[in-house]
């Protein structure tokens, strides 16, 4: 079985092209049970890698198998331990980078269906994304990377990753989350953005500095909460800076829920509380970012508007 699924993996990649046939094939001979053996994932890398115009079914086969393959090899299912962690990482990172679509797909899908993975392979599906959103190019399942701005599909790869259940901060967004987001802000401040760019920005520091909730995986109740917070429409934020500290923005109904500032939060509720001021810590990083440059831009302002107005605070400070 996975010398005939290698031969046709050859076979496929020979002229660059997998076609859909193909990979219909492929499931056939190679996964008609929904496993794979380590043969045999390494000959869809071998075929990814002699890929030159990858098609959507061929991503997407690449992606699920391999996913699975990842996640559900090794006991206990759903977790991802170091060997397989490091292997994943050898057999993308052979020169520096993430080679193709398919691999960063795999990167991210493996992080939205593992339920935790080692700290090696998040420092490492993070920083791979900040790369590809900044400097790459490519088809993704939700469109095109571009290395000029952030558009809509990067916006949509970069919350896959954040609040992915493998990620950083499952319930919520990591510090090393959001100075990523910061780092990208500061890199395409200029740029023409989408306008989900602003309002991923703002939520995703505002989670990271009000959310609370540890590691733990999310439950079906907080996950449908994340999901509706994420798909929330809004008039976008750029409505609310004419006098900063003074208007509300309007997503903040869906956001308060998911931070557990809202009518959700138990009343009386001491995490919920904690949770909703600004600690002395999380001050200083907040004010080492906004004078890393000297002076607040759009964006930054936006920040503090949302945290004035949810919060009635600025710095710790009562407005």
């Amino acid at each position: 079985m996975s010398m005939e699924f290698g031969n046709l993996a050859a076979v496929a990649a020979a002229d660059g092209v997998i076609s859909a046939a193909e990979v219909l094939e492929l499931r056939r001979l190679g996964w008609a049970d929904g496993t794979m053996d380590p043969e045999e994932a390494e000959g869809l890398f071998t075929a990814n890698d002699a890929c030159t115009q990858p098609t959507p079914e061929w991503c997407d086969f690449f992606v699920e198998a391999l996913s699975n393959f990842i996640v559900r090899t090794v006991d206990p299912k759903g977790y991802v331990d170091d060997e397989m962690a490091d292997e994943l990482i050898s057999r993308i990172d052979r020169d520096g980078r993430v080679g193709t679509m398919a691999e960063l797909e795999l990167l991210v899908q493996v992080c939205e269906v593992a339920l935790n993975v080692p700290e090696q392979l998040k420092a490492y599906v993070l920083k791979q994304v900040e790369d590809a959103v900044l400097n790459g190019e490519g088809l993704t399942r939700h469109g095109a990377l571009d290395p000029g701005g952030i558009n809509a599909a990067e916006c949509t790869l970069l919350r896959r990753l954040i609040f992915a259940p493998a990620s950083d901060r499952p319930a919520a967004v990591s510090r090393r989350e959001a100075e990523m987001l910061f780092r990208i802000k500061d890199h395409t401040l200029y740029d023409v953005n989408a306008p989900e760019w602003e309002k991923l920005f703002v939520q995703g520091v505002a989670n990271y500095l009000f959310a609370f909730g540890g590691n733990a995986p999310l439950s079906t109740v907080r996950a449908a909460e994340l999901e509706a917070f994420m798909g929330s429409e809004g008039a976008g934020i750029g409505g609310f800076l004419g006098k900063m500290l003074t208007s509300k923005p309007d997503f903040s109904g869906a956001f308060a829920s998911l931070l557990d500032l809202g009518p959700h939060a138990p009343e009386g509720d001491a995490e919920a509380e904690e949770a909703g001021q600004l600690s002395p810590d999380e001050s200083a990083w907040l004010t080492d970012l906004l004078d890393a440059d000297e002076e607040l831009d759009p964006m930054e302002k936006a920040l503090l508007a949302w945290i004035a107005e949810e919060t009635g605070e600025v710095f710790g400070v009562k407005v």
